[in-house]
């Protein structure tokens, strides 16, 4: 009988554990220039962009008059036309995670400037890797 409920207690302890304990949710003082940053020709959201805009969404259900643009940008590499397909997706990635944690869809618009707005000038990844971002603004 102990030995059932010691079992029953760790796998308590697991779940709450996995649950959340160590949430890297924030919510920012500012939403400008909060930005998410992307892999190499990749729209996937990562676990600590994902965090960010879920900092990004508290903030929103905070402050309720609040409305954003998403800007999706890229590096410099590939043409102008699939850099911009890309920053789109990239945008609406970022407004996906938002919208599915309950902002409203119409108080955020998204926009892409593929490579045409870069972060930091110059080339190699040591840049590259700040210039695939999705970049908010309140509007």
């Amino acid at each position: 009988m102990k030995i059932k409920n010691f079992a029953m207690l760790a796998g308590v302890a697991g779940l709450l554990a996995a649950c959340g304990g160590s949430s890297k949710i924030v919510e920012p003082a500012d939403l400008n220039d909060q930005r998410v940053f992307f892999g190499f020709n990749s729209s996937e959201i990562s676990d600590e962009a994902r965090d960010n805009l879920l900092g990004q969404s508290l903030y929103m259900k905070n402050h309720k008059d609040v409305k954003i643009q998403i800007a999706g940008n890229c590096d410099e590499r590939g043409s102008t036309e699939y850099n911009l397909a890309l920053g789109a997706r990239r945008a609406n990635a970022a407004k996906e995670v938002l919208v599915r944690d309950g902002v409203e869809s119409n108080r955020i618009s998204t926009i892409s400037y593929g490579k045409e707005r870069p972060l930091v000038q110059g080339t190699g990844e040591s840049v590259w890797k700040w210039n695939r971002n999705a970049t908010t603004t309140v509007k």
